[in-house]
């Protein structure tokens, strides 16, 4: 990367303010869906949605986010990134006004991947308008500052959500994001110079398309696994194996190419793959355990959305304060030493929702959260930061768009997988109370607790959802413990991938190990930007 003209200090905080509004865009989104995802399935309060279109409705999102990020970087570099931010953030309020007006879940659905795909376009023209803004130490103190929405859109996120659908119908939610938009748009024109890198990336449609289409089939079939309650039927495998397919073609054509968007090989590198393996899996967890969660607030417990936005603030808070305590315990022990053991307690407070019931004292769940929220944030900081940084320096930028897609699908994936958990579960569970409940009311029944809850109401059936509440929280028991033994997984790869290499000595012992020198001045080195 050239160096730009430095700007003046005023300027850049002045920038560096308008970047962290944009960020801060994505992460208030982010938080809010999953406040609202009880109401979305409400057929009076919202659009009737059931479990698998509210799947769909997070996971058209962060699916168009994932597979689109590597190729934005690119676009960045050769029409200029402020050109790109300003597209994204069209693009996103755009989308936010129609899923805010949406008349059912199918045009949700679709407003949810546009979303998706001006958020792709955000996140790495902002990174890159960011790197090229600021130098030196000033780089890395601005980068510091700027994860700091992170912790801030977490954190009032559901609140927001929660006191925006107390007050007002479900589609407000959306529409917030616009006066935030505009206010970043004005600054941006006023602001941003529009950098561009003097070397463009080449684009990568071939790429682009096969990633999309191929995790598209995959989360089709796992999603349909859920709602017809099979795994045998060819509506459901062979989604899955053809995505399967389609994105061994896609890492087979990235392979081939002189400059890939997302570059499979750098997973070949142990620590680097081995790592990014393991942030996709904790991924694949937070995502699951944050769509049961949901639902078991509002739903189960009978929360408000504002209650249960309140009730999740210990997670956001736990994230906040672990990101700088995981890098404080690095600094002083190793990067293994300290992520291995968070993964590993993130793992068993997902399991820990296999203890929660109908009448669990909310005192015990805000300290389950609290702990969750913490260790999730001791491992993802450090972990990322490391897996850059042990790359070499013209390669940050391709690593920076393998670990966010990475990321970025096992939140997709996680979404898939765990609701169709709990959709199985729940209707095994729920069957023995439908005799002798009539046949549209037994249908209803059968699609989810919320559904069931409702045919309950209309029919004045208080034992069905007293069996619909006892159905879910078994289903919830279950998913639980998938997630958490995925998640355990997760950290086995992790502390393989940080094991230290064996080396044969041909003269004095080194000073440190390789997993303690990645983890002490490898993490603390600035980086350049990633753009991808």
């Amino acid at each position: 990367m050239t160096p730009s003209p430095t700007l003046p200090k005023s300027r850049q905080q002045l920038i560096l303010a308008v970047l962290m509004s944009c960020s801060l865009l994505i992460w208030l989104d982010n938080t809010v869906l999953s406040t609202t995802l009880e109401t979305l399935a409400d057929p009076v309060r919202g659009l009737d949605a059931g479990p698998a279109q509210l799947q769909w409705a997070t996971g058209s999102y962060t699916l168009a986010f994932a597979t689109l990020m590597f190729t934005a970087g690119a676009l960045g570099d050769r029409f200029g990134h402020r050109t790109v931010l300003v597209a994204g953030l069209v693009v996103f309020a755009g989308a936010s006004v129609w899923a805010a007006y949406a008349g059912d879940a199918d045009q949700l659905i679709a407003a949810r991947a546009a979303m998706g795909v001006g958020s792709a376009l955000i996140m790495p023209a902002n990174l890159a308008i960011l790197m090229w803004t600021f130098t030196g130490p000033e780089r890395a103190a601005a980068i510091a500052v700027s994860s700091t929405s992170a912790g801030v859109g977490m954190a009032v996120g559901p609140v927001l959500a929660g006191f925006l659908l107390d007050h007002f119908w479900w589609g407000s939610v959306f529409l917030v994001n616009v006066p935030v938009v505009v206010v970043a748009l004005l600054g941006i024109a006023v602001l941003v110079p529009n950098f561009r890198s003097p070397s463009p990336r080449p684009l990568d449609p071939a790429g682009m398309l096969l990633s999309i289409s191929g995790l598209a089939a995959v989360a089709y079939g796992l999603i349909r696994a859920g709602q017809v309650a099979a795994w045998s039927r060819t509506d459901v495998w062979a989604p899955i194996v053809v995505g399967l397919l389609l994105l061994a073609a896609f890492v087979r054509v990235e392979l081939r190419s002189k400059a890939p968007g997302f570059d499979p090989r750098l997973l070949a590198r142990r620590a680097f793959g081995g790592g990014n393996a393991a942030l996709g899996l904790l991924l694949f967890a937070v995502a699951a355990i944050t769509f049961y969660n949901a639902f078991y607030l509002q739903g189960a417990r009978g929360f408000s959305p504002m209650e249960a936005g309140t009730a999740g603030l210990p997670t956001a808070l736990g994230a906040v304060l672990g990101a700088p305590l995981g890098a404080r315990l690095v600094r002083r022990w190793s990067l293994g030493a300290v992520t291995v053991p968070a993964f590993t307690v993130a793992a068993l407070t997902m399991g820990g929702y296999g203890l929660l019931g109908l009448h669990t004292p909310l005192g015990w769940i805000e300290v389950l959260l609290l702990v969750q929220g913490l260790s999730i944030g001791m491992v993802l900081g450090p972990v990322t930061a490391a897996l850059i940084s042990s790359l070499p320096l013209d390669r940050a930028g391709a690593g920076s768009a393998v670990t966010n897609t990475v990321r970025q699908t096992g939140s997709v994936i996680g979404i898939a997988v765990g609701g169709t958990l709990m959709s199985i579960a729940y209707r095994s569970a729920i069957e023995p109370s439908l005799h002798g409940v009539p046949g549209p009311l037994r249908e209803q029944a059968r699609v989810s607790a919320e559904q069931a809850r409702h045919a309950a109401a209309a029919s004045h059936r208080p034992a069905l959802a007293h069996a619909a509440d006892d159905a879910f929280i078994h289903a919830m028991h279950v998913g639980a413990a998938w997630v958490m033994l995925v998640t355990l997984v997760g950290a086995a790869v992790l502390a393989g991938s940080l094991r230290p290499a064996r080396t044969v000595r041909t003269g004095p012992p080194a000073s440190a190990s390789p997993g303690r020198r990645a983890s002490g001045s490898e993490t603390s080195r600035t980086r350049p930007p990633s753009s991808g």
